[in-house]
């Protein structure tokens, strides 16, 4: 009897802190069941495992940038809604197929769904919010290319840096060369990380967002 109350009381507490939210973001709940799940990809993004993951402290900054990435794409996909961005069936489906045709077959394509939580329709509707955030994401955080004239300054500036190991039998002309696209390439990934950081920062600052303890 004491062993069937334990049990009983451990699933009860396992599904009381599965209703619990991990976050609120403008009133729409993000489920720990879903930042659990979030987390796990997350951890395979970094070549981490959780189980090989003892300090509290790093756990603990780990899980709460796993879920500043959800809370972040929650917003994107606010803002594509709001903004009028609609994802059709047909992106929708290309990009399934892909992934898809990508594990070998549709029935290790539908354990893995299953071992993630999902089932093709809900699977399908993940893609669908994820499509539309990167398409949001993408137009807020378009930049112009560098003009030459800023490219010049930069490549000047590091120019040692720019030119790499060069080749004795390298004309200066093409080191030159070389050179500038490296820096235009550099100055443009820069501007395109700022551009990005500040739409996050943006869409946060308009946001109600409520992290559980």
């Amino acid at each position: 009897m004491r062993v069937l109350l334990l049990c009983l009381l451990q699933v009860l507490a396992k599904a009381s802190w599965a209703d619990v939210p991990a976050a609120r973001v403008n009133g729409v709940e993000i489920e720990m069941m879903r930042l659990e799940r979030y987390f796990s990809e997350y951890l395979d993004a970094q070549g981490r495992a959780l189980t090989g993951i003892r300090n509290p402290t790093l756990y603990k900054r780990l899980r709460d940038q796993a879920l500043g990435e959800l809370i972040d794409k929650e917003l994107l996909w606010q803002e594509a809604q709001r903004r009028g961005i609609a994802i059709s069936d047909e992106q929708v489906a290309a990009h399934v197929g892909e992934v898809e045709a990508a594990f070998g077959s549709p029935a290790i394509f539908d354990r893995r769904l299953a071992e993630a939580g999902f089932d093709r329709a809900q699977y399908n509707d993940y893609t669908r919010h994820e499509l539309a955030a990167q398409q949001v994401y993408a137009q807020l955080s378009a930049v112009a290319a560098p003009s030459q004239v800023e490219v010049q300054a930069f490549y000047d500036a590091n120019q040692a840096n720019l030119q790499g190991a060069q080749q004795a039998d390298e004309q200066p002309s093409l080191i030159r060369e070389q050179g500038l696209a490296r820096a235009r390439a550099m100055l443009l990934a820069e501007r395109e990380a700022q551009a990005r950081q500040s739409v996050r920062q943006r869409l946060r600052a308009s946001a109600t967002v409520e992290i559980a303890d």
